[in-house]
């Protein structure tokens, strides 16, 4: 997706999302036909976005995500929209080797990931993702950073990745067999061809890795954050 169509989508879901939190929390029937009308017009935003993409036709995807965003809708605190969380590990062991997994579905490699779960801490839900991608046991060493997925362009909807360093400290490889195709470890020099994102999160991953400390990282605010880049 183009820098023009990753703004024109992060536009439409943050309309959406104002919409979506103001119909769990007004009571007036004018104010939810209002938001209504704003649904609709994130939805023809984000269907612009996905055709300048050239991945599908205008007119067929408006009612579909305008439907998806109403079925979502809750009621007071519930219904407040904000992004979904996920999880990364940045997994070293004791040869300075990463631990990276291939998704089933796609052949894409990267290091464990998975969506954050309700009743685990962070931290938690990292340990947990590893050992059951992987089956290898982990301790965290550290917050690496917070990532916007959809500032960087690897998410179309409202995503913050929280990335931790771990150490192996045990277990043996063994693939998900519902959603990993493979796991392996290894080299800074060595990453399967098909690696997402390497550039921009490798040499952090290794830097910690080898040891460095670093303070946490996290996106710097714009200087128009409701303008593109060339404007």
């Amino acid at each position: 997706m183009t820098a023009d169509a990753r703004d024109l989508a992060r536009w439409s879901e943050t309309l959406a999302g104002i919409a979506r939190t103001g119909m769990a929390f007004t009571e007036s029937l004018y104010e939810r036909e209002r938001y209504e009308e704003v649904l609709h017009v994130a939805g023809d935003i984000k269907a612009a976005a996905r055709a300048a993409a050239d991945e599908v036709e205008v007119e067929r995807e408006v009612d579909h995500f305008v439907q998806e965003w109403m079925e979502s809708i809750g009621e007071g605190v519930p219904g407040y929209v904000t992004p979904k969380v996920a999880i990364g590990a940045i997994v070293g062991n004791e040869n300075s080797e990463i631990l990276l997994v291939q998704r089933k579905d796609s052949g894409i490699w990267l290091y464990p990931t998975g969506w954050a779960d309700i009743g685990y801490s962070p931290s938690e839900v990292a340990v947990k993702e590893v050992s059951e991608e992987t089956g290898i046991e982990c301790d965290v060493s550290r917050l690496l950073g917070v990532v916007d997925g959809q500032r960087m362009g690897f998410s179309r909807f409202g995503m913050y990745m929280l990335l931790f360093h771990c150490t192996a400290t045990g277990g043996e490889l063994n693939p998900h067999p519902l959603e990993t195709g493979d796991v392996g470890w290894f080299s800074r020099d060595e990453l399967p061809e098909a690696t997402a994102g390497a550039a921009w999160w490798g040499s952090m991953a290794f830097a910690a890795i080898d040891g460095e400390q670093a303070p946490a990282t996290f996106d710097p605010v714009r200087d128009a954050i409701w303008r593109t880049d060339d404007t």
